[in-house]
C-alpha cells in the first residue's frame, strides 16, 4: 500500500531541479564582488522554487557526467546563457572594486547560499585566467572552509520548528532511492541557509583577461557536483601584476563572511557589504 502511495504521489510530483550558489567573495587584499547573473535582493531566499531559483548558474554535463573542469560559464533560468558583459551589472550590485588577490599566494573568500537541498556541498573551486569561460585548463583552488554537504545534497530543515516523523523520513529515502537511479527528478526542498566557504590562489597566479575596459580579471568557478545541476556561479576577481600582502592600493571594504544560519523566514536574499 505505501509503495502504491508513494507511485501515485511521484506522478503528481513536480520535476524540479535544485540550486545553490555562491554570493558575495572578498579577495584578502580587498574588493567586493557577485557571480555573473546574480540578482540580489530581488530573488526571495524562502519559497517556490520557481522564485528562489531563477539567478542560480546551472553549468553542463560533459557526456552526461559531471566534470567540474569544462568549458563555458554556464546559465540561468532569469537571465539565460552567463557572459562577460554581466560584470557591469554585478559591480553594481557589489561595489566598483572587483575583489583583489595577492599574486604571492592569497585567498577568497564568502557565502555560498544553499536554495536548495541539493545546491549543497561539497563543492570546488578553480580560476580561468584568460577571463573567457575556459574552464577546462583552470587552476584547481585549495578549499580551506567547506560547505557542508554529500553529493551537493543536504537534509533541509524542518517546517515551524517540528521535526520529521519516521513516515517523512522513510518518503524521504524513497524518494531520493528513485532519484538517484535516474527514476525521477525529485522536487526540491527549500533550505534557504548561508554558509562560508574560503579558498586559497596559488602564488604566481596571473590574471590575463580584459573584460568591459578593466584589465587584469580572472574568472572563478565556483560548483558543487550534483548529478541535478552542477549548481554555482562565475565570479569575476583581480590579481594586479605584483600585487602582495603589502603593497595594497585603497580596496574597497571587504565582505562580511555570513555564518552557518538560515536566513530568517520572509527575509529576501541580498548582497550585502559594509563601508
Amino acid at each position: 500500500m505505501f509503495a502504491k502511495a508513494i507511485l501515485l504521489a511521484l506522478a503528481a510530483s513536480p520535476l524540479v531541479a535544485a540550486h545553490g550558489k555562491p554570493v558575495v567573495i572578498k579577495g584578502d587584499l580587498g574588493g567586493n564582488g557577485t557571480a555573473l547573473a546574480n540578482q540580489g535582493g530581488i530573488i526571495p531566499g524562502e519559497g517556490p522554487n520557481r522564485k528562489t531559483e531563477p539567478d542560480t548558474t546551472v553549468f553542463k554535463k560533459v557526456n552526461g557526467k559531471v566534470v567540474f573542469q569544462s568549458d563555458g560559464m554556464g546559465r540561468t533560468q532569469g537571465q539565460g546563457q552567463n557572459k562577460m558583459n554581466m560584470i557591469k551589472a554585478a559591480m553594481a550590485l557589489s561595489g566598483n572594486t572587483l575583489p583583489q588577490v595577492s599574486s604571492t599566494g592569497g585567498t577568497i573568500e564568502g557565502t555560498y547560499h544553499i536554495v536548495t537541498d541539493d545546491g549543497a556541498g561539497p563543492i570546488q573551486a578553480c580560476i580561468d585566467p584568460t577571463a573567457t569561460g575556459t574552464f577546462t585548463n583552470c587552476t584547481m583552488l585549495k578549499v580551506v572552509t567547506q560547505v557542508p554537504g554529500n553529493g551537493g545534497r543536504i537534509k533541509a530543515p524542518a517546517k515551524n520548528g517540528k521535526r520529521d516523523g519516521p513516515v517523512a523520513e522513510l518518503w524521504d529515502r524513497a524518494l531520493e532511492a528513485l532519484h538517484v537511479r535516474g527514476i525521477i527528478k525529485r522536487a526540491a526542498k527549500n533550505v534557504n541557509q548561508d554558509f562560508p566557504m574560503k579558498f586559497e590562489v596559488p602564488a604566481g597566479t596571473t590574471c590575463q583577461g580584459t573584460v568591459e575596459g578593466i584589465n587584469n580579471v580572472c574568472l572563478v568557478k565556483i560548483a558543487n557536483p550534483n548529478r541535478a545541476g552542477p549548481f554555482g556561479g562565475v565570479m569575476p576577481i583581480q590579481i594586479q601584476p605584483g600585487a602582495g600582502s603589502g603593497n595594497a592600493t585603497a580596496p574597497a571594504a571587504p565582505a562580511k563572511a555570513a555564518s552557518a544560519k538560515a536566513v530568517p523566514k520572509g527575509n529576501k536574499r541580498s548582497v550585502e557589504f559594509t563601508a
